[in-house]
């Protein structure tokens, strides 16, 4: 999920991987904090309100939280005859572009591929940052960057490559010329439906290319 949490047009996304033949969950990130009502993505980042109301809620997100909770959906998937066994693929979009990287560095050898779509905060000043995490990381990367994207700056990417390439983690970053943050996702004013077609094609590459399949 975004910021915005979960929503009909995530689930519009999510049925394009199911359609592929893959089993798709969605963790609630959010759900400590509590019951809240629905956010507007066409207004909600203009709104001051709004905008204050979904920062405390990414505000009160907390690294052990996310991998416990991500943890325990793949203990009762794998519990199931419906999914294979075997490692996953994360993806993430905007705020969950960096929780997919901290998943993919935090459960290791259970994730086999991540994906960040317009992820922010990749990169931060200080010990939370996720590509801090590159040693733990199993897992092939791609990371799909918005173009002239704040939250994901050529410096951020940069310093994300060296990082990755320093531990030895297989990974692309790849810059989409004109597509803003946000673009993949349906329900944003900013979705570029070439941008986002793009990344579906890229993502599915990188899950043939690393997870198991029913033949």
């Amino acid at each position: 999920m975004d910021a915005l949490g979960l929503r009909p047009a995530l689930d519009v996304m999510a049925a394009r991987f199911v359609d592929a033949g893959y089993a798709v969950v969605q963790p609630e990130l959010y759900w400590r904090s509590g019951p809240y009502a629905p956010f507007d993505a066409a207004t909600t980042f203009s709104d001051p309100v709004e905008r204050a109301r979904v920062m405390a809620l990414m505000n009160a997100l907390r690294r052990a939280g996310v991998s416990a909770d991500v943890g325990a959906l793949l203990d009762a998937l794998h519990a199931t005859d419906d999914v294979l066994a075997g490692p996953v693929g994360v993806v993430g979009y905007c705020m969950g572009g960096r929780q997919a990287l901290y998943l993919a560095g935090a459960l290791g050898d259970r994730v086999a591929a991540m994906a960040s779509i317009h992820g922010g905060g990749l990169v931060r000043p200080d010990g939370t940052s996720p590509h801090l995490g590159a040693p733990n990381i199993r897992a092939r990367l791609y990371f799909a960057v918005a173009d002239r994207d704040a939250s994901c700056t050529d410096a951020d990417c940069a310093v994300l490559a060296a990082t990755l390439t320093a531990s030895g983690v297989q990974h692309q970053i790849e810059r989409y010329p004109g597509a803003l943050h946000c673009f993949a996702v349906p329900d944003f004013t900013v979705y570029d439906e070439a941008a986002a077609e793009q990344h579906y094609a890229r993502v599915l590459d990188l899950f043939a290319a690393t997870l198991a399949r029913r033949s």
